[in-house]
Order: structure tokens, then sequence, then C-alpha cells
């Protein structure tokens, strides 16, 4: 497909179909931007929008964020999955605070390196905070461009597929470029077979049900709503062996989420 045939399907649809009630749409806030994109990883769009209004509600910058105790974070982001990305966020807020002055760098290599955040989310971060012609992949741009130029090729590497993204970028509106993109996406996936999985990046997604993921999300909880428990309370309360909750325990300590008091019993930080 010739570049300018699909930038024009891109914008067109974009002119009809923009979902501009997403509320990161009416933000050029770099920490209401962050938060967006931090949440939106993994994770539904309409899941997000409540969530989003919520957490900005209850820490408006990243000095009320970085002050925060790990588990009203954690209970701020209840609902929405993947809980590291709570803490990530937390730790980003405490280094934007003590290092930059409360204000997010607008360098690239700077947000890359910050906790959870990485090459692609700094990007995405660049484009929509601060309108910087930057390329970027990821699940949606990536459909679209293996879709509509490679419709038959398999293994489609993504170094394939950024040279067309830097062709194509709107270099004087890359936040409205990429908002475009990111609803042709959402609504291509309801349209074709899933382009991705001719991808070399994709990878089919573990089950949830029965997952340690699953298992780690449940213990947080019953620490927020129960405050200390021992490994055999937890292991009681999961309905799990305590050899498994253990196993967790050891994880969720090691990444700091949890500590343990002098008794034995665990609590979040």
């Amino acid at each position: 497909m010739q570049s300018s045939r699909f930038r024009k399907l891109i914008l067109d649809f974009y002119e009809k179909y923009g979902r501009r009630h997403l509320p990161w749409r009416h933000t050029r806030d770099p920490y209401h931007i962050l938060v967006s994109e931090i949440m939106l990883q993994q994770t539904q769009v309409e899941r997000v929008i409540g969530k989003y209004w919520e957490f900005i509600e209850k820490f408006p910058n990243f000095k009320s964020l970085a002050q925060a105790s790990t588990a009203q974070v954690l209970k701020a982001w209840s609902g929405l999955g993947y809980n590291r990305r709570a803490l990530y966020l937390k730790r980003t807020a405490e280094r934007v605070t003590a290092e930059f002055k409360e204000k997010l760098p607008r360098d690239l290599t700077v947000l890359v390196d910050l906790p959870g955040v990485g090459p692609n989310t700094a990007a995405a971060i660049c484009a929509y905070a601060f309108n910087m012609p930057v390329a970027f992949i990821e699940t949606n741009i990536r459909r679209i461009f293996i879709h509509h130029f490679f419709p038959k090729k398999r293994n489609v590497r993504d170094a394939d597929i950024l040279p067309l993204v830097r062709k194509t970028l709107d270099m004087k509106r890359p936040r409205e470029w990429y908002s475009a993109l990111m609803d042709y996406g959402a609504h291509l996936k309801g349209e074709v077979e899933n382009p991705n999985r001719r991808s070399g990046q994709y990878a089919k997604q573990s089950k949830f049900e029965g997952s340690d993921r699953q298992l780690r999300g449940r213990i947080l909880k019953l620490l927020l709503v129960r405050g200390r428990m021992d490994a055999r309370q937890l292991a009681r309360g999961a309905g799990e062996p305590v050899v498994r909750v253990g196993r967790i325990l050891d994880a969720l300590l090691a990444e700091r989420f949890i500590r343990e008091d002098a008794a034995g019993r665990m609590l979040i930080v």
C-alpha cells in the first residue's frame, strides 16, 4: 500500500470514528499521560477509563504519588491487574520528584530508564505529552502495519515494520496521528483475523486462571483487606498449599511489595 493512501485511510477513519471521549486525549500534562500509558499496558481501554480518573483524583501529581504508601497505591490500582505496574509507577514518581524537581523529562533516553517504562512507552509519552515525532510500535500499530503492508508474510519482525512507521509518521502532528492509529487498530481487531499472529514477536498469552499471577493478586488483596498475615494464614485464605504461597511471598519480598515483621507476618510496604 502506498504511504499516501495509508495515511488517508487512517485519518478518514479517525475523522469519522475517533475516540475523542478518552480522557487522556484532552490533556498534555506529562504526569497524566504517564499514568494513562502505564495503565494501558496490557489492559483494555474501557477498563482503564474509570480507574484513570480515580487514580488522578487520589494522586494528582508526582509528589503526591511519591509520598503515598505502597498499600495506598495498590488500593487505588485494584481491578487493573499486573500490580507491578502500580509499584513501578510509584517508583517513577519518586525518581521524578527527587531527581527532576517533579517535572517529567522530555528526553527519550531518560524516560526509557524509568521503572516500568521501556522504549515504546517512553516514545508514546514523548508523542502524546510533548508532540515529539518519535517512531514506536505497540500492539495496535503492529496489527495495522502487518495487515496493510505484509498481507501474506509470516514472522514479520518489528525491524521490518519500524521503517514504515517512520515513513508514514506525521512529523507536525504526531500526537494526533498516533491517536488515529490506535483507534484504527482497535477497530481492525474486530474486523480481521489477528494479523499479530504473523508477527515475529507473537507469543500466546498464558492462562490466567490458576496462574501465579492470579495468586499474587489474591495474596496482595488479602493483605490489603486484613493487614498482617503469616504464610499459613495466607495459604488458608487463598486456598493454596503453604509451599506455593511461600514461593510467591519470596518473590513479593524480593520486589519490595511486602515486608516481614518480627513475628514472621507479612504486610504491604
